[in-house]
Formats: structure tokens, sequence, C-alpha cells
């Protein structure tokens, strides 16, 4: 049991005995007008700047500036192999082994590219399930794949809803409407980490009701990737993609990643869209082969790789890769409990935590809903000092990161909730 408390110098203690502490100083902090670091608690957006990240990409340009195309094979970190440098730590960072795993495009792009694959639908088996409240990238881009089909999305994309009253899903109500839906449901794709309320779905039991009425399952891990222990493939799900940008520290707009899990990568049936970088590395520059994809998931990349923007993603797997995520999330469930101790002092008549208490249904980020106010007190409390994110109607999110935020910043945000609560009289 963790026993937190009101007192400003528990924070200072916790630090002190943080075993992450000197990787906040690996990070750029956003500062104030006034020169001081804000609290930045929107990891869950776009992750800060490794100071390590700036080295990786001056090496790149430094070497296209000498080599010139030569950079492909003689640069220090040759262009050619260069997304196998990252595929390693990325698969630490999932749950994967090394050949299910491969960074490439951005998040919708592979998810389109994964329900080309999966979402096989036939006259009778044509359904997709996703969240209500799904990002709505995930919604365009399920509905869209259905139209592509021929198909209507107000028939065949289902919708799950919390019950009456509530905000979360419950888990039995997912599994309990996959067994309903039976064998009209062609695709499960969920979010697995939903990014409104927090709520960590689990995956393994969604994949093996998925697969019980004979559906593909495939996760959406843009909220999870680095920030919970994935376990893709002991999961089973047949799919998984995410970004690279928000807990994973790629920059705006970052690369993403696919998973496909092992039993697909050599089924030569599988419908996919091919290009050049998934064919066969030893003959891919005799161009006059048909396709003869590779047996690992690098079989879906289409082009050759943004080289500046892996770097990105490279120099932070390095820091992902010394830390581990066991310790990664040993510190970041006891961070978020600090959090959630501290709003819950201020009272349900002023605030509510939408996101789940039990740890194993959530990651680092709370929902925090405002009763009774707007975007004012978001304003206030930014004004203030605090990067978070705000959700309308009334929910605030904050996720403290555990690569870079410390216990302190997480109480001084618990003050400027307060003294903002206090002022607006809420």
């Amino acid at each position: 049991m963790n026993h937190f408390n009101l007192n400003s110098d528990l924070a200072q203690n916790l630090d002190q005995q943080d075993p992450l502490r000197q990787y906040r100083e690996k990070f750029h902090h956003p500062l104030q007008a006034n020169g001081e670091p804000h609290i930045y608690l929107c990891g869950n957006s776009l992750g800060l700047q490794p100071k390590s990240t700036a080295d990786h990409i001056q090496q790149e340009l430094a070497d296209w500036k000498k080599l010139g195309v030569e950079g492909h094979f003689h640069a220090k970190n040759p262009w050619l192999p260069y997304h196998e440098f990252l595929t390693e730590a990325m698969a630490k960072v999932v749950g994967a082994k090394p050949e299910e795993v491969v960074v490439m495009n951005t998040l919708s792009v592979n998810l389109h590219l994964m329900m080309i694959s999966f979402y096989r639908p036939t006259a009778s088996r044509h359904k997709i399930m996703i969240e209500s409240d799904a990002f709505p990238s995930d919604r365009y881009a399920a509905a869209s794949q259905i139209k592509m089909h021929g198909f209507d999305p107000n028939e065949s994309l289902i919708l799950l809803k919390p019950r009456e009253g509530e905000v979360c899903l419950r888990p039995v109500d997912i599994t309990d409407r996959i067994v309903a839906e039976g064998d009209s449901l062609a695709l499960v794709m969920l979010g697995n980490t939903n990014y409104y309320t927090g709520q960590y779905f689990d995956m393994k039991a969604i994949s093996t009701a998925g697969h019980a009425v004979g559906a593909k399952v495939g996760f959406d891990c843009a909220h999870g990737a680095g920030n919970v222990d994935l376990q893709l493939h002991n999961t089973g799900c047949d799919f998984a993609v995410w970004c690279n940008y928000k807990y994973l520290n790629s920059g705006p707009g970052g690369l993403g990643g696919a998973f496909v899990h092992e039993r697909h990568l050599t089924n030569p049936g599988i419908a996919r869209l091919e290009g050049w970088w998934g064919h066969n590395k030893k003959t891919r520059f005799l161009m006059r082969d048909d396709f003869e994809p590779i047996p690992t998931a690098e079989a879906w990349q289409l082009s050759n790789p943004p080289i500046l923007a892996m770097g990105a993603v490279w120099s932070s797997l390095k820091i992902f890769d010394d830390v581990g995520m066991d310790a990664l999330r040993k510190k970041a469930d006891h961070l978020t409990g600090y959090l959630e101790y501290l709003v819950n002092t201020l009272g349900k008549d002023k605030v509510n935590i939408i996101t789940p208490s039990d740890i194993s249904q959530r990651g680092s980020q709370l929902s925090i809903q405002v009763n009774n106010a707007d975007k004012a007190l978001f304003d206030a409390i930014t004004e203030a000092g605090v990067i978070a994110d705000w959700r309308e109607p009334d929910v605030i999110r904050v996720a403290p990161t555990a690569l870079y935020n410390s216990y302190t910043d997480v109480y001084r945000f618990y003050t400027i909730l307060k003294t903002a609560l206090e002022a607006q009289l809420i």
C-alpha cells in the first residue's frame, strides 16, 4: 500500500529515492517566461526532446554532406539497414519478437496497411468493432475501410459504449459484445489505452474472445507504447500500430511502428500492399524480380525509411533500452498513484478522476473531470506554468511520465490546481 500525504517534503524525499531521477536531465524541458521549467504533464500528446536527439540527426546530416549517396553504405550508421538498428529496442518496449516489429510510416498510414491485410470482409462477416469514443482518426479509418469494401458504416461499424451513467467500458461488456456479434464480426480494433479516459484494455482477453468467434484482432497502441507493458506477442493479437511521438519522444509527427504476429509472417496468401522496401533484401536492388516478401514485419514496408526521422526515434529508444519497461512501469504506477491521491483530496464535489483506479486498467494518464467548469480553469493552470491537455467538455488530461517527470512536478501541479479551483469557487 502507498502511504502518501499532503506534506511537500514527501515529494522531495520521493525524488531523492527515485532510482530513475537521473533520466530527467536527459531531456529538454520547456521554459516559462520567467526562466523556470514548465510543469510538463503532456507526454501523452508529445514527449519531450531527448538531449541526444540533435546529435543523432546531426550525425546523419554530416554523413549526407560528406558522402552523398554513399551514406547508404558508408555512413557511420549506414542508411540501407538503418531501420534495423531500432528493431530490437522497439520490440522490447512493446513486448514482441524482433521479427514481429518494424518502425515505419505514421500511425494512421500503418493502421490502413494493417486493415488491408486483416480486414477481409465477406457478405456475412463484415463488421468492425471499436470504442464509441475512439480517437477520431481510428473511426475515420475504420469507416473508410468499410466503405471501400462496399459496406455501410452505419451497419458495419460497431461502437462499444459504456453503461448508462458510466464513462469507462467494463471489460466483461467488451467480451460479451464480441460473443453477441459472433460470426458477423470481421475485426475487433480498439485503442489499447483509450486516449480520452486513459483506460487500458485487457488485450489478451479481447484477442481470445475475438479469435473464438473467428474475427481478427488489432490494437491502436498510440497511448500504450512506451507507457504500459504491452506484451503484444503474448496477447495473441493479430496486429498493432502505434506512434512514437507521445511517450516515445520521437518528435512532432514522428515515425510510427507496427506489429504483426509471427503466425502471419510467412503466410503466402496474406493480402498486403507491396513496395520495394518489403522485398527480399538480397535481391531488392536487382529491380527485375517479382515481389518476394521479407519473412518478417518488414514485408509491410513500402518505401525506404526517412533517416533523419529514424534518428530521432533511435535517440529515445536508447534511453528506453537503458531503463527497461519494468523499471519504468514501476515508477509510473507509483508516480501516477501519488497524483491520484493528491487530486482526490480536492473532493469529489470539485473534481472526479474518470480513469480507472485499478492500476492494471490504466497507464500514466489520469483524466480529471472538473465539475461545473469550462476551459477557464484549464487556462488558469496553464497561466500558472502547467502544460497539460484539455478535452471538451470538462476533462483535463495529465500524464506524469516516468522518464522525465518528478514527484515535485506532481505536487506543484496539485497546488496550482487547488489554487485555481479555490479562485474560481468551484
